[in-house]
């Protein structure tokens, strides 16, 4: 198992300091903010542990209020909203400082059975077909800032569609929509909350990209800043994070210094198991009219 990884599991695994009350830290490599998918993972790693195990998450909602200081443990109080026959509601709030830097919603069920159907999988090339993130930046970027931003991390993301940095280069590549295989580097346990909850953080690395992929920007283009600002994920049934997993994005919408995109989660046997929807803040320098998308 990659140390990156050990070290994700690690953030993950909160220490109880009382009922309902948990804490959390963040990656010392002391970053300026908190990653929006840490504190959405961990929130949901509270809310979990105070959820009957027969009872599985299906959907959360989330605002991000604050920027988390990275420095500092971030403390999870749970609210135990409603205990119903077949759900279970909880609402979690992230404290610094004193002040709440992120609140979420969660909804749990007891499995049932109903009318079924779901969306079908993009046609795409198969993750073993395609480079690397890490040797897809390095070729562009060099082997040092590839190691700075894929190198250490502990997924393995493999774009189908041109990254950001590749279409602030090149400005035909631009375009709505954003595809990419996922998964953690490294066998995990068999908890399913582990996995949603590893998912809920990979929910956020590549899905505001595809408001900048529109517009020919990148995060370290030195003109272009942003930050999550609110996150909703439902969960349409099971799934494992050590397995691909493509992460089909789009965004319907820009303007007013904000973003929506939107995404939709599926096993590589083509199951739909996850969608995600998130609006963020972002301001670019010199941006240019509206455009339409697609």
């Amino acid at each position: 198992m990659k140390e990156a990884l050990k070290e994700l599991l690690d953030l993950l695994d909160l220490e109880q300091i009382e009922n309902d009350i948990f804490r959390g830290r963040s990656p010392q490599d002391r970053r300026q903010r908190v990653f929006g998918g840490q504190v959405a993972g961990q929130a949901l790693v509270a809310a979990g542990r105070t959820v009957p195990v027969n009872r599985v998450v299906h959907s959360l909602h989330a605002y991000f209020i604050r920027p988390g200081d990275p420095l500092v443990p971030i403390v999870y109080t749970v609210d135990r909203v409603r205990d119903g026959r077949s759900f279970t509601t909880r609402r979690v709030t992230a404290i610094q400082h004193g002040k709440a830097i992120f609140t979420l919603s969660a909804s749990f069920q007891v499995p049932e059975e109903g009318p079924a159907h779901l969306a079908p999988m993009p046609e795409v090339p198969r993750p073993e077909t395609l480079p690397t993130g890490r040797d897809r930046m390095a070729a562009l970027l060099g082997e040092q800032l590839a190691e700075e931003f894929a190198g250490r991390s502990p997924f393995d993301l493999r774009h189908i569609t041109p990254t950001t940095w590749e279409a602030a280069g090149n400005p035909s590549l631009t375009g709505a929509e954003s595809t990419v295989w996922l998964r953690v580097e490294g066998g995990l346990p068999d908890d399913p909350m582990l996995h949603l909850c590893l998912m809920t953080y990979a929910s956020d690395l590549t899905l505001l990209d595809t408001v900048l992929l529109n517009h020919g920007l990148t995060w370290t283009d030195n003109r272009t800043m942003g930050a999550s600002l609110d996150h909703a994920m439902w969960f349409h049934g099971p799934f494992r994070i050590d397995e691909w997993l493509l992460y089909a994005q789009e965004t319907p919408f820009a303007g007013g210094a904000r973003g929506l995109a939107r995404g939709q989660v599926f096993t590589a046997d083509g199951r739909l198991v996850v969608s995600v929807m998130q609006e963020g803040l972002i301001r670019a320098k010199d941006a240019g009219p509206a455009s339409k998308v697609g």
